[in-house]
């Protein structure tokens, strides 16, 4: 459940701005499912083969999961176990504490072979060299392009997605027919609907740029520059005249201006208040589902504030092999061949209720009328950066945004001493 992701991704990509350089050794050893011929054993005392497929018999990895997923993870295990004749050690970890705990085993040769997480720690894992590359081959055209892109840094992959997360609209249809393509029309709709609150969307005391970034992107689109291939620079994206406009439109909704934005609204207020009928529309994901069990709910994307689409932050969970792995040929055939299947991702997206990144599980997820409506809200969605610099961001992002909102200091100045601010820590 996301209740404040800007808080968590603050203390854990503070890693990454002490980071050191990379093992060379991450780069020279080829991770892909394709071998040369060789009668020499690899690092994980298998025979390689002649025939481009990793070895058979005898190998063992080791893999980090959370305990909500252990489930699917053993299918892919046994799939494994039979189809190869290695084994598979599934080792249950916090998933709070799988990071950190990653970070500081890895360099000393100890740790699992895979762990698996979310995009957004890449940044971190990669300039501190904890992570292996990963070649995806012909596989990488059968998974959703975004979540492909969400793990690959600098031109490489480093990772097996198998799910994908965005934020998107939940209407009441009992009080809404439809959601506007504009925020303006829709707050209208909520007006006309006569409950307590037109649209609910948390916030709080510190600010939810997370949850806020559909809205901002639709003025200004990516928090950092993009480069030509559409990977993300350390150049950041959030100032000048289109950042200002985002400023104001805060300030306008916000508690000095037509209220609808409130830092008063958390998210167990915003969940609860939409419960009880008491708003038409909440911004969300799909981790509110079972919240709203029972309800006749529709999902929609979200409507722009700004010029262009609102675009909310793509999330995405797979699986990083370990830099120091002795089973990386192992590791990367389990990976692609096993955790990315069908019948694995679509298991997963049952445990989950995320979509998998197999378009194919993808396709048959989208069945689910909410499902599709997560699925479109997606379409315009930016993979959260993953860049270590992205430490330096959320927490002033968050609470300049809650200054605005609240009515505390002018609008514009406060955002361009945000984005001097951001600069300055970026530049340490």
């Amino acid at each position: 459940m996301r209740r404040g992701i800007a808080l968590v991704a603050a203390s854990g990509l503070a890693f990454g701005l002490a980071a050191c350089g990379s093992d060379d050794d991450t780069t020279e050893e080829t991770t892909g499912t394709e071998t040369t011929d060789t009668e020499t054993t690899d690092d994980g005392g298998t025979e390689t083969t002649d025939d481009g497929e990793a070895p058979a018999g005898g190998g063992s990895i080791t893999v980090w999961v959370d305990d909500n997923r252990l489930p699917a993870f053993e299918t892919a295990a046994e799939m494994y176990k039979d189809a190869t004749g290695n084994d598979v050690e599934l080792v249950v970890k916090e998933n709070d504490q799988m990071r950190s705990e990653f970070m500081t085993q890895v360099p000393t040769g100890e740790g699992p072979d895979v762990t698996f997480g979310a995009h957004d720690w890449l940044g971190e894992f990669v300039t501190n060299g904890v992570v292996a590359p990963v070649e995806l081959g012909d596989k990488a055209g059968e998974f959703n392009e975004l979540a492909v892109t969400a793990f690959t840094y600098e031109g490489t992959n480093y990772g097996v997605p198998y799910a994908v997360e965005n934020l998107a609209i939940f209407r009441n249809a009992d009080l809404v027919d439809s959601t506007p393509e504009t925020f303006d029309e829709m707050i209208a709709m909520g007006e006309e609907a006569g409950t307590e609150y037109p649209f609910l969307v948390q916030i709080g005391d510190g600010g939810d740029p997370y949850t806020m970034y559909p809205f901002e992107s639709s003025f200004h689109g990516p928090v950092f520059e993009t480069d030509g291939d559409g990977n993300y620079t350390d150049v950041l994206n959030m100032g000048g005249e289109e950042g200002n406009a985002f400023a104001q439109w805060l300030a306008d909704n916000g508690q000095n201006g037509t209220g609808v934005l409130d830092t008063a609204i958390t998210y167990d207020v915003a969940v609860d208040a939409f419960k009880n009928g008491q708003s038409p529309y909440i911004l969300g994901g799909p981790w509110m589902i079972a919240d709203f069990e029972g309800m006749n709910i529709a999902v929609d994307p979200i409507p722009s504030t700004g010029d262009n689409p609102a675009a909310p932050f793509l999330g995405v969970q797979g699986g990083f092999i370990s830099a120091t792995s002795e089973n990386k040929l192992l590791a990367t055939d389990f990976l692609v061949n096993y955790v990315g299947s069908e019948e694995v991702q679509t298991e997963l997206y049952g445990i989950g209720q995320r979509l998998p990144a197999l378009t194919v599980s993808a396709d048959a997820a989208a069945e689910d009328p909410l499902m599709a409506g997560f699925r479109a809200a997606g379409e315009e969605a930016l993979p959260m950066p993953a860049l270590p610099e992205m430490g330096a961001v959320w927490g002033f992002w968050g609470n300049t945004e809650a200054q605005i909102i609240s009515g505390q200091g002018e609008p514009v100045a406060t955002w361009e001493k945000m984005i001097s601010d951001i600069e300055t820590e970026m530049a340490k």
